[in-house]
C-alpha cells in the first residue's frame, strides 16, 4: 500500500475529449512535482524499450463546479501543491498563452475544470471528499 495517493478530479460537465486532455496535462504536472513516482523503463520480450510509467495507481474522480471550488480551496488551506487546469485555458493554444490566461485568475474566481494532486493518502481523501469516482 502506498502512503501517498494520486488523484485527478475533473469537472463532471466537460466533454470526454476535454476530460482526457485535462487528465493528461494534470498528470504531467504531478509527475513534474514528484518525479520519484516514475518507475523503471519497460521492455518487451524483444528488448524494445518503452517509456517509464507511474509506480502507483491514479484515482480519477468527478465533481460539479461548486465542489471543484471546494476541493481547490481545501488544497490551498492544507498547502498541498496541485496541478490546476482552468476553463479559460481551453481558449489558448500553447504553454506561454496558458500561463498568461492562468495568471489572470485567482482562487476566488478561477473556473476550475481539473485538479491533480499527490499527497498523503488521508489528506488527499479529505481534500477530495464529496467527489465521486469518475464513471
Amino acid at each position: 500500500m502506498f502512503e501517498t495517493k494520486i488523484a485527478m478530479v475533473l469537472r463532471d460537465d466537460l466533454p470526454v475529449w476535454q476530460k482526457l486532455n485535462v487528465t493528461a496535462f494534470l498528470m504531467s504536472g504531478v509527475v513534474a512535482g514528484a518525479p520519484e513516482v516514475i518507475g523503471a523503463p519497460y521492455f518487451d520480450r524483444s528488448g524494445q524499450e518503452y517509456h517509464r510509467l507511474s509506480i502507483q495507481p491514479v484515482v480519477v474522480l468527478a465533481a460539479d463546479a461548486a465542489q471543484m471550488a471546494v476541493i481547490h480551496r481545501r488544497s490551498l488551506e492544507r498547502e498541498v501543491k496541485t496541478a490546476l487546469f482552468i476553463e479559460e485555458m481551453f481558449t489558448s493554444n500553447h504553454d506561454a498563452e496558458n500561463r498568461q490566461v492562468f495568471s489572470a485568475f485567482g482562487p476566488e474566481d478561477a473556473k476550475v475544470v481539473g485538479i491533480g494532486l499527490r499527497a498523503d493518502r488521508r489528506i488527499v481523501d479529505k481534500i477530495t471528499k464529496g467527489a465521486c469516482k469518475h464513471p
